[in-house]
């Protein structure tokens, strides 16, 4: 169902489908948001289903490179939805706009990497800056 949902639908600037036959292994990509360090980038993602799915959230990480406070070097994600938050009516579609949103809206109160966290609220020409060498090298 979820399946027919987003390739009927898709959320804006982002994709998810399965890979090969595997129905609880998907491939997402997140394209960089507008008037953002991110923008023009292509950020992939794999997203790996529970048995039990929807009853716990997917597993959902970066497989490309970001720079980014709740992110980190192995991509993964610290988003309360994929956590504590998690609820069995959120979709695919909707993991994937949140973190999406997480993109131009870091949320400081949790972050993975507090250096990045730290430049963020510091300075922030220096972290955009960073974000766009890092969306340049490893996202286009």
């Amino acid at each position: 169902m979820e399946l027919m949902d987003i390739t009927m639908d898709p959320p804006p600037m982002c994709s998810a489908g399965p890979m090969d036959d595997d129905m609880f292994t998907w491939r997402g990509a997140i394209m960089g948001p507008p008037n953002s360090p991110y923008e023009g980038g292509t950020f992939s993602l794999s997203i790996q289903f529970p048995y039990d799915y929807p009853f716990h959230p997917p597993w959902i990480y970066f497989t490309t490179q970001i720079y980014h406070p709740n992110i980190d070097r192995r991509g993964h994600i610290h988003v309360d939805i994929l956590k504590s938050q998690w609820s069995p009516a959120l979709t695919i579609s909707k993991l994937l706009l949140s973190i999406s949103s997480m993109l131009c809206n870091p949320n400081l109160n949790y972050t993975l990497v507090p250096s990045i966290a730290r430049m963020y609220l510091n300075d922030r020409n220096k972290y955009n800056t960073m974000a766009q060498a890092w969306t340049r090298k490893y996202a286009m």
